[in-house]
């Protein structure tokens, strides 16, 4: 299996819009959402995990470790998730082959899930490999946490406004593998997302 370093990079710096707060510090299982994203990735990938953020970033910078991982704030997040994708990717070191590109809100995600994308990404190092989730015949998505080699950076660093990474997966289709991660479907947008996933009782939230 192949030893190439892997980044993993939480992106974080949204205004939370449709949440109505920082769904970033929102809490679920006794974590907040950012915290979740970063535990898992730590678990994959070591102190090898950059957070970007944008809004609120002094509030959330003080909910979060002071080692053990880079914190980027993109001062235009506002310009949608292609800034902050930029953001992360032109931070990464010299020796990184490949990032995987994680989203804060997306809180069923575990480290056996990302360590699924690593190992298949490891023995594929030049493929992109991207989370599939979604109903096969009606909404079925290819998307995020994915991993993108190195040889993707220019194209990641070449997108701009709402654009995310998704328009990589179609314009090198033949070079994109796909695992099931049907925990990755699961993402907090607006509060009615947070309630639904609580469940009756509400036992998810502190």
């Amino acid at each position: 299996m192949s030893s190439a370093s892997l980044h993993v990079v939480i992106l974080a710096a949204g205004g939370s819009s449709r949440f109505g707060s920082p769904k970033q510090l929102v809490r679920y299982e006794g974590r907040s959402l950012l915290q979740r994203s970063l535990h898992v990735a730590s678990e994959v990938a070591g102190p090898a995990v950059s957070v970007v953020l944008g809004a609120h970033a002094a509030d959330i910078i003080a909910t979060l470790p002071t080692s053990g991982l880079t914190l980027i704030v993109n001062r235009d997040w506002a310009e949608g998730i292609a800034s902050s994708i930029r953001s992360g990717i032109s931070r990464l070191p010299g020796a990184c082959d490949g990032a995987l590109l994680l989203l804060a809100d997306q809180p069923l995600v575990q480290p056996e899930g990302l360590s699924r994308l690593a190992a298949r990404w490891r023995r594929e190092p030049r493929a992109i490999v991207a989370s599939r989730y979604g109903h096969a015949t009606v909404n079925e998505v290819t998307g995020v946490p994915a991993v993108f080699p190195r040889w993707c950076f220019p194209d990641l660093l070449g997108l701009r406004g709402d654009q995310g990474a998704r328009a990589l997966f179609h314009r090198y289709a033949e070079q994109v593998r796909r695992i099931e991660l049907p925990e990755a479907a699961v993402d907090i947008d607006r509060p009615e997302d947070l309630l639904e996933l609580q469940g009756p009782a509400g036992g998810g939230g502190t």
